[in-house]
């Protein structure tokens, strides 16, 4: 009932707009023209829906196609997803009994080439790395490509192939007993490449101009070694550059260059001061002031003692030497009773011995100074070392490295300019001391004699 008012509602409705309209246009209707328009009305709005309704009948037998095709589709995917694993279920089965037969087939053959896999692998990781490889190039792609296909049931491998695996491993053997020359790219230390003939002792090291050389597996190139051993290997290195097959002394790293990347990581004697900061750079140049007051003293001393013995053996007397100006004292005084002729010997005595000790008492103060410099380093050092481990935590040594390196050069540098300063000091003063003991002993016999006299 509710679905029949609601069209006649609208129906009304859209009469009275239309009254609505004619009234305004001045236009009577009388009741029959009313319902003869809302008849009018009623049979468009039917046939309208009456279009609606076929359209939709016709839609929905073309969404009926539809889903008939669509259906069909599924159908026939559905049978080609069974047919498909009844074939794969097939062709497992069928696998199956292949690998059963190629196994049956291969017997020990299978061991022989996973042997000849492993073989491949570990030969290739050798060759990857040594310095025969800068010689003869391509051999672990080769055994790379070999250890990839045994991995694989698929292909086997050839006699071919097999004799170069062991012609390869033969080879090696055969190439690290020798001292050969042949001529490669090396990269020098300022990154230039140059062609360059190079020594390769055995599998142990390349050598050219006099300096060390590394290989790199992964690049394949040569390239010299930016820090280079210390001295005595570079002359090795140069005397097997210049040797004619004859024997010579020559440095050889058996651990394939591990020992030689430590021995050139090393630091040198400059680096070793270096890493001791502004503390060792003072505690040196106190040092060599040391130094050079006690060369002066050495050579002095040295020569007054020689002029004093040379002056013990003669009867004049020399100004140029303490014992000479001392007895001249003597001359100076011949009349004076011995007390007097004492006091003064002993007043020119005193005055030769500070000549005779000027700087020793420097030189004593830096053999002592020089090693609490060394200790004020090592403080320091700690407490930079401390610093660090503060900031950073313990997990990087490097960090901590630079403060241990003051710490421990700083001690090192002061002992080493203390122990040759007290050294010098003590040998000095007892060269000084000896003279003293001459001009004391020679003014004594000079009393004794006077008093004799008297």
């Amino acid at each position: 009932m509710k679905r029949l008012l609601t069209p006649i509602i609208a129906i009304v409705c859209a009469s009275l707009f239309s009254v609505g309209a004619v009234a305004e246009n001045k236009q009577a209707l009388d009741l029959d023209a009313l319902l003869q328009q809302l008849e009018q009305g009623q049979f468009a709005q039917k046939a309208q829906n009456t279009e609606r309704e076929q359209a939709f009948i016709q839609k929905r037998a073309e969404q009926d196609q539809i889903l008939r095709d669509t259906v069909q589709v599924r159908n026939q995917a559905l049978a080609t997803s069974e047919r498909l694993e009844t074939q794969f279920e097939e062709n497992e089965f069928k696998l199956a009994d292949l690998n059963n037969a190629l196994n049956t087939r291969l017997g020990s053959l299978k061991e022989l080439f996973g042997v000849l896999q492993q073989v491949s692998g570990d030969t290739k990781n050798k060759f990857y790395n040594s310095v025969i490889s800068a010689q003869i190039p391509g051999r672990s792609e080769f055994l790379d490509e070999m250890a990839q296909t045994m991995g694989k049931s698929s292909k086997l491998a050839s006699i071919d192939e097999i004799e170069r695996v062991w012609f390869e491993i033969q080879r090696e053997m055969t190439e690290a007993g020798k001292v050969t020359r042949f001529t490669t790219s090396v990269v020098e230390a300022d990154g230039n490449k140059v062609n360059k003939e190079v020594v390769r002792v055995g599998p142990f090291a390349l050598v050219a101009d006099g300096k060390y050389l590394e290989y790199n597996g992964v690049t394949g190139t040569v390239s010299e070694l930016i820090r280079q051993p210390a001295d005595r290997f570079g002359a090795s290195v140069a005397t097997l550059e210049a040797s004619n097959g004859e024997t010579v002394q020559f440095g050889i790293d058996p651990t394939g260059g591990s020992i030689l990347g430590l021995l050139v990581q090393a630091p040198n004697l400059q680096e070793r001061v270096e890493q001791g900061g502004l503390v060792g750079y003072i505690i040196l140049i106190v040092g060599a002031i040391g130094l050079l007051l006690a060369l002066e003293r050495l050579v002095s001393l040295t020569i007054i003692k020689a002029k004093v013995n040379k002056q013990l053996k003669s009867e004049t007397f020399s100004s140029n030497n303490p014992l000479g100006r001392v007895m001249k004292v003597k001359d100076d005084y011949p009349t004076a009773d011995s007390e007097s002729l004492e006091l003064h010997l002993t007043e020119a005595i005193l005055g030769e011995v500070p000549k005779l000790g000027r700087n020793l008492t420097i030189i004593k103060i830096i053999s002592v100074v020089a090693p609490l410099m060394g200790l004020l380093g090592t403080v320091t050092g700690m407490i930079n070392t401390f610093q660090a481990i503060t900031l950073f935590g313990t997990g990087d040594p490097k960090l901590m490295a630079g403060g241990i390196s003051t710490a421990l050069v700083t001690t090192v540098l002061g002992l080493v300019v203390a122990i040759p300063m007290t050294l010098l000091y003590a040998m000095l003063n007892t060269r000084s001391k000896n003279i003293v003991y001459i001009l004391q002993e020679q003014a004594a016999g000079v009393i004794a004699e006077r008093s004799e006299r008297g």
